[in-house]
């Protein structure tokens, strides 16, 4: 039995914006899926956020009651059956508790990567490196789809799984003698790779002005649809794009929380105006239900470009 009360806290990772390079650092690939935490010797799993996962994903809880006792940190990854990679959208079917599906065009896999208890004994207080090679020990003759994510000291390695390894989004740094302390505090970080593009501003959220975004949207299908809303736009910004905007003359209006990337949310009010205004963001590189995951963030008004020069947007 674990020495704590289960569903435990899990670390998190905070956003930089380069990938450490120093001594003392362990690189791990970050996979798009989701994050949960197993119970192998019950079979049960729960989300980043405490909720109960085990219905949903029976077949991984299947599979992590064949290794020994412990509690484990990793990522739920859809491993597409046809080689081609994965697909985050997968994962969405699960939703409901309604578990694996006949017929389905995928396989859930657990990226394993780090471990909180083994039995009776809490191995948070322990250091990142000794962690690590009890994941290795634990794992080493486990199923094939509860595996080890791989790890490295060296950068450039590192560098090249993004891409290059299929569901690969970015990089978890750890500190090889740190403890896995709940939030921030184990001193993790991770950096994801976003790019560029342009998006046009349809709306504008929020009153207070820390808290202003900027409604996104491209054409897609001969209509300009929503794809995400910004981060909140900061002073500079928000001087050179508020006096370009002109309100539609429409109320305020509801924005679907999926639009912000929040599936479940709850709606998002936004006063619409006129699809004039062209901005350069950084977003993730696809698009996920025909919308950005992430919240973009707006870096600066393309007054050299206009709405008709985008065309249909690319990122599907």
């Amino acid at each position: 039995m674990p020495p704590f009360a289960l569903p435990a806290p899990l670390a998190l990772a905070r956003a930089v914006d380069a990938v450490p390079r120093d001594l003392g650092w362990s690189l791990e690939p970050k996979w798009d899926g989701w994050r949960c935490q197993v119970h192998t010797g019950s079979g049960r799993l729960w989300s980043r956020h405490g909720t109960d996962l085990t219905a949903a994903f029976r077949d991984v809880g299947a599979a992590a009651a064949a290794l020994p006792d412990a509690v484990l940190d990793g990522e739920l990854v859809a491993v597409l059956d046809d080689g081609t990679g994965t697909a985050f959208d997968r994962l969405q079917t699960r939703i409901g508790g309604r578990g694996p599906r006949r017929g389905a065009d995928f396989t859930v896999h657990l990226a394993a990567f780090d471990v909180l208890a083994v039995a009776d004994t809490d191995w948070r207080p322990r250091p990142y490196a000794e962690r690590r090679a009890e994941l290795l020990r634990l794992l080493a003759d486990g199923p094939p789809t509860i595996r080890p994510v791989p790890a490295t000291g060296d950068a450039e390695e590192a560098s090249e799984w993004v891409g290059a390894l299929a569901g690969v989004e970015g990089l978890v740094g750890k500190p090889v003698r740190g403890r896995y302390t709940d939030g921030l505090g184990s001193g993790w970080v991770k950096w994801r790779r976003r790019h560029t593009t342009e998006a046009v501003v349809i709306g504008v959220t929020g009153t207070h002005p820390a808290r202003q975004a900027l409604v996104l949207g491209r054409m897609r299908a001969g209509r300009m649809r929503a794809v995400g809303v910004s981060l909140p736009v900061g002073d500079r910004l928000r001087a050179a794009v508020a006096p370009l905007l002109h309100p539609t003359g429409e109320h305020i209006q509801d924005l679907p929380g999926t639009i912000g990337g929040l599936p479940g949310a709850d709606p998002i009010p936004y006063l619409p105006v006129m699809p004039e205004v062209v901005v350069e963001i950084e977003a993730d590189d696809r698009l996920e239900f025909d919308r950005y995951r992430h919240r973009p963030r707006a870096l600066r008004v393309r007054g050299d470009l206009t709405p008709d020069r985008l065309g249909e947007d690319p990122l599907h």
